[in-house]
Order: structure tokens, then sequence, then C-alpha cells
């Protein structure tokens, strides 16, 4: 094997992939709640992806890929057998939630291979967590079947009910709360998700930990990009996180940044496939 090959990937859903790369040394040392940040090639920029799965002995990591921009386009692009340029990791801090008893697990999205892996670490150390994933639909939604192993219990939610109960993952979490008590909550998913779940805890008087995928550059804190205003204090979900107390996030804030270069990606995802004109057209 070479390092950083391809080894698998698979189509979870339309435009997300789930990818199997080997880098031994990355593996190693991963723990859940990690992340890397890899490149496609010479010419490519810097991306973060949470990892989702490893396995020392073989030396694989597992990262899931939603294909939105330049970089995610070009990877989707690569097929088993190919090599990627860099893949380094693990970086940020683990995850430890073995000091609680009573855990759940929120994922929406993309975010449910983040919570995965937690709700893998946590059955192998007998302390299985109750989970609730969501999507806008069966399509979208991944890892369901593994997670009904891992979980105590599984709940899950589509916006248009086409698969699991129909609703957002918010109004499960409100019918849980009237006969459960929960020590933590760990919430990963969209920007607005996780504020809606982290307002309700709060008044639950819930601990409530979120995972923050933000902009990242160099992933040692030196750019600033993935800056995160966290109880009125600036931090770096590179070297500080990526988790952080949900109840202190400015998550308004997060939401304008997500948004700041848009329209630059989408004119270089439009230079990639040949769009580039129509895109300028629509303009």
């Amino acid at each position: 094997m070479k390092k950083y090959e391809i080894l698998k990937k698979k189509k979870l859903a339309d435009n997300v992939h789930e990818y199997e790369i080997y880098a031994p040394l990355v593996a190693k040392n991963a723990r859940p709640g990690q992340f890397i940040i890899l490149r496609v090639d010479k010419e490519g920029e810097r991306v973060p992806f949470t990892i989702c799965g490893y396995d020392k002995k073989l030396g694989t990591i597992k990262i899931l890929v939603q294909t939105l921009g330049y970089s995610t386009l070009k990877l989707s692009l690569k097929e088993e057998g190919d090599t990627l340029q860099d893949f380094v990791g693990p970086l940020g801090k683990p995850t430890d939630l073995s000091l609680y008893k009573n855990i759940l697990l929120i994922g929406g999205g993309i975010g449910i291979a983040v919570i995965f892996p937690q709700a893998s670490y946590l059955n192998s150390i007998d302390k299985k967590a109750d989970v609730i994933i969501g999507a806008r639909n069966r399509e979208l939604l991944m890892y369901d079947g593994p997670l009904e192993k891992e979980a105590k219990n599984l709940y899950i939610m589509t916006d248009d009910g086409s698969y699991g109960e129909k609703g957002f993952v918010t109004a499960k979490l409100e019918e849980l709360l009237k006969t459960k008590t929960y020590d933590v909550v760990m919430t990963v998913g969209p920007v607005m998700m996780m504020k809606a779940v982290c307002d309700i805890t709060k008044k639950a008087n819930i601990k409530t930990i979120i995972s923050m995928n933000s902009i990242m550059v160099d992933g040692t804190g030196m750019c600033g990009c993935c800056r995160v205003t966290v109880d009125g204090k600036t931090k770096y979900a590179c070297v500080d996180g990526p988790e952080f107390d949900g109840h202190k996030v400015d998550f308004l804030e997060q939401r304008e940044r997500g948004a700041y270069y848009k329209e630059q990606e989408q004119e270089a995802y439009c230079k990639l496939t040949g769009e580039i004109h129509k895109h300028k057209e629509n303009k």
C-alpha cells in the first residue's frame, strides 16, 4: 500500500462519499473527536475533515466528504488506488465523555459522521449512549445501521418523514427530556441546528458540547481562519477545539463567517466543472 492511498471509496448519499485512507501514523494516534487536514494535489488547498473511523492495526483512517465546493469536487474525482498529496493529523483535542453516565449524542446531516465514532467508543467502554440522528430525507441519512448496534437507543428523524419520524432532531430532544435525564449532550451538525439544540439544553441545565467544522488553513492556530468566539473570548477550532461548550459559543457570528467565501468558492467550482460562463451570466 502507498502512503495516503485511497483503499476504499463508498457512496453513502448524493454527493457524499466515505473514504478509507492508508495513513498508519495518523491512525496510530487517532482518537474520537479529532480531525485531519488533507491536500488532494500539489496545487490543492488544505481542507479539514473529522475522523469518522480508524483502525490502528490496519493503519487506516475513515473520513466522510460532502461534495460542496472546489476542493471536495477534486477529491470526488479520485478513485480507489489513487493517492492524496498530504494527509496530516490527528489534529485537535480528542473527546472524552467517559466521566459521564447518561449521555445523549445528536447528529444532523454530515455531523452524523462525527458522533458515530463517539457512539462506538462509548459502547466499547460499556457506556452506551442514546443517539438522535436527522437529515432532510432518507437519502441524506447515514450510519443508521451501524449506530443501531452501537447506541443504547437510536432515534431517527427526517424533515419529510421519509424514514424514522417526521420532524427535526430538536423535537425528539424535547420529547426525551420529558421522561429522561442526561448528564451531557453532544451535538454536531449545521450551525443553526447546534444552536437550536443548545437553546433547549441550556433551559434544561444540561452540559452541551458542540464540534466546530470551521474554515482552516494551517491547522496550528497561526492563520486565525477558524476563530470562534466562546464566552466573549477568541478561540481557535484547530488547537482549542474542535469541541466547545455549546452554551458559550456565538453561533450567529459563526453563521456569518461560514458564508464569507461562498462566492469565491462557487467561482472556483464553476471553473473546475466548466460552468464558469454560466455562473457569470447568472451574477
